[in-house]
């Protein structure tokens, strides 16, 4: 449902600003509806386009163009046709979200050309954002696009670099989207890396700018790297692939030989991926930022059945289980016992990740013989317990429909698709159709091994989660040299604007900074036993694992419990503080209960929560803090009851590394 104005104007209003030049350029200017922040457009030679905020310029004049194969180009000697104005303030209703109301309400210019094309301009009350359309009705084919963001100074920013660091940008277009942020001048960009958006850049009076895509369907992503000019990036793009072959992990992948000239093909008419710049005035703006969903194609159709809710994950803690008279590993002893401890704990789902179908077969009709399938699926039914199953990206892609059919008439309710690795215009477009086939057949779809979310999540409310994220499983590997405890309160302010993330927290094994090891089978965490708490709230996962044993969660009931409470989609969000790489607290709604989190990097930090928002009456909070000893011993914590302080200012202490959670009810 929504609730919708539209003001549609042709004339000059306070949105819309339009003088003729002596350069024959044409000049708009658009304003966001609270009018702090302007976009200034100018149509001459070229297409250039500025952004501003309360007076400060966070955008430098910035060209915008697309080159096709034929020649022709949109926004180079364009001949403008015409221009439209547009208000619009609705209520978009969100039911797998951080809210269940968002207020969607920008200004937007629409510029008409020959040759067959659009740009659409928006400008909200968080950023600016535009895209170009084309209205053509024969097919054609994008040779390159020129996107620019060129900041006024050479600025400091978060960059995060493709994972694969040879010299060319043909090896780095095949990487999974993680790895940790650089915080660096944009002059100190390492010239051999591709750099992955969101990506954040200062600006003057602590402001950020965040650079973010949307309702990415049919293009390939972008990444970004240096342009020629001090302080300025450009975005790069995967061309489209001409060959590809069987390979890679398990030969689960399809590994791109070589590539065309151009980087994307269509039949006719398409909209192009929204191009957006985020502005805050403080980090925490951008801990609570709605531009990627508001962008975003919405749902057609009852997506009703989707739910969300909890998943046992055996890959983590790698089937360990312990006080059991049966061998544990990949085997139906095994996942009963963790259908066993989801129905306990009332969570939602188990996983069987890589292991239940034939290694290196890319065929999801070849189940080892150590599974019977059939029998778990009733097994959990009797227990309350769903099923999903992880697939490699080729198994599943090779024969889509039939494997969603069959499972999905066999009662499994999902799946993990993992080792995509690729955000070329052909890899894009599996995810849509993947998105589509799966709901045909009523079930999830978790992205792993894949990039950024970009609002496939609002189109199809079945793709619940996705990974592009440097998550917890790095600590069975890469503990000692990744610095995860920064890198954790970085996340919420950069990656996690473009939408949820498959991070898989929930470590009962908890290591200080100086304590932590790489075990493969036995993975840690870096950071307190409350970190892993809190990531619960802080961190959006509409489909949330629990990383670790079931055999260590019954050790540490406490916990557990308090982790399988925490819902995964909620009422509202309010972003209480924080400092990118330093700290972050934030606070979810569900119902009449509040649950709040925050994070410190490697400082002990003490903190005043503003619990304000709360309203007027009498408040309790189920509080779980890092002990005393959480700097030595960082699975070191205190639970206690505590009344919320009549003027809602609450103090906190954290340990280095550590966190804190609390869950608010009314007395």
């Amino acid at each position: 449902m929504k609730k919708n104005v539209r003001l549609i104007t042709t004339f000059l209003s306070i949105f819309l600003c339009f003088s003729t030049v002596v350069s024959a350029q044409k000049q708009f200017t658009l304003k966001s509806p609270d009018g702090k922040i302007g976009a200034q457009i100018s149509v001459g030679k070229i297409i250039e386009y500025s952004v501003s905020h309360e007076g400060d310029l966070m955008l430098d004049k910035s060209a915008i163009s697309m080159q096709l194969a034929d020649g022709s180009t949109f926004g180079v000697d364009p001949k403008l046709t015409k221009s439209s104005t547009s208000s619009i303030n609705q209520t978009i209703d969100a039911t797998i979200y951080k809210r269940n109301k968002i207020t969607d309400n920008y200004n937007e210019l629409t510029l008409r050309f020959k040759g067959d094309y659009n740009i659409v301009f928006r400008a909200y009350n968080d950023g600016v954002a535009y895209r170009f359309v084309s209205t053509t009705k024969k097919p054609f084919v994008v040779e390159n696009e020129q996107v620019e963001f060129n900041f006024p100074s050479d600025a400091k920013a978060f960059v995060n670099y493709a994972n694969k660091p040879e010299g060319t940008f043909e090896s780095q277009y095949m990487n999974s989207f993680e790895q940790p942020y650089h915080h660096i001048l944009l002059s100190e960009w390492n010239k051999k890396r591709l750099g992955i958006s969101p990506l954040v850049v200062e600006g003057v009076n602590g402001k950020k700018v965040c650079i973010v895509e949307a309702d990415l369907m049919n293009y390939p992503g972008m990444f970004l790297y240096p342009n020629e000019k001090q302080g300025s990036l450009k975005g790069i793009f995967a061309p489209y692939p001409k060959d590809v072959e069987q390979g890679g992990h398990n030969m689960l992948q399809m590994l791109v030989k070589s590539r065309e000239s151009y980087i994307a093909k269509f039949d006719g008419a398409t909209d192009f991926p929204w191009r957006a710049v985020v502005i805050s005035a403080m980090d925490s703006e951008l801990a609570d930022n709605d531009m990627v969903y508001k962008l975003a194609t919405p749902a057609q159709g009852d997506y009703s059945w989707v739910k969300p809710g909890k998943v046992a994950w055996d890959w983590w803690n790698a089937w360990n289980l312990y006080g059991v008279d049966f061998k544990t590993g990949v085997n139906n002893d095994t996942y009963k016992y963790y259908i066993d401890f989801a129905s306990r704990y009332g969570i939602e789902y188990v996983i069987l990740d890589e292991g239940w179908a034939v290694n290196k077969q890319a065929d999801l009709f070849q189940v080892v013989p150590e599974i019977d399938l059939k029998e778990l699926i009733e097994y959990g039914k009797k227990k309350n317990v769903d099923l999903i199953l992880w697939a490699g990206y080729w198994a599943f892609d090779r024969d889509m429909e039939r494997v969603c059919k069959h499972y999905s008439e066999m009662g499994i309710k999902g799946f993990k698709v993992d080792f995509m690795d690729r955000d070329d215009q052909i890899m894009v477009n599996f995810h849509h159709r993947g998105a589509q086939m799966a709901a045909k057949y009523k079930m999830l779809v978790d992205y792993h091994g894949t990039y950024k979310p970009t609002g496939l999540q609002r189109t199809y409310p079945n793709v619940i989660n996705f990974e592009g994220v440097n998550g917890l499983e790095q600590m069975k590997w890469g503990a000692e040299k990744l610095d995860q405890v920064t890198y954790d309160v970085i996340i919420p302010f950069i990656r996690q604007v473009a939408g949820p993330m498959d991070y898989t927290q929930g470590a009962m094994r908890n290591a200080s900074k100086n304590n932590i090891k790489s075990v493969n089978s036995e993975a840690m965490s870096q950071g307190t036993r409350c970190r892993q708490l809190a990531e619960y709230v802080i961190f959006e996962s509409p489909i949330n694992m629990l990383c670790d044993s079931p055999s260590n969660y019954e050790r540490e009931e406490e916990c557990t419990k308090f982790i399988a409470a925490v819902p995964t989609i909620w009422d509202n969000t309010v972003s209480l503080n924080g400092e990118i790489g330093k700290y972050v607290s934030i606070a979810r709604q569900k119902g009449d209960t509040w649950y709040v989190g925050s994070m410190t990097n490697w400082d002990a930090r003490n903190l005043e929560l503003d619990l304000s928002f709360l309203g007027e009456g009498s408040f309790k909070g189920e509080v779980f803090k890092d002990g005393v000893n959480a700097d030595r011993a960082a699975r070191d914590y205190k639970k206690e009851i505590i009344d919320i302080p009549a003027n809602k200012k609450l103090p906190i202490s954290m340990a280095p590394g550590g966190g804190y959670v609390i869950k608010i009810t009314k007395k």
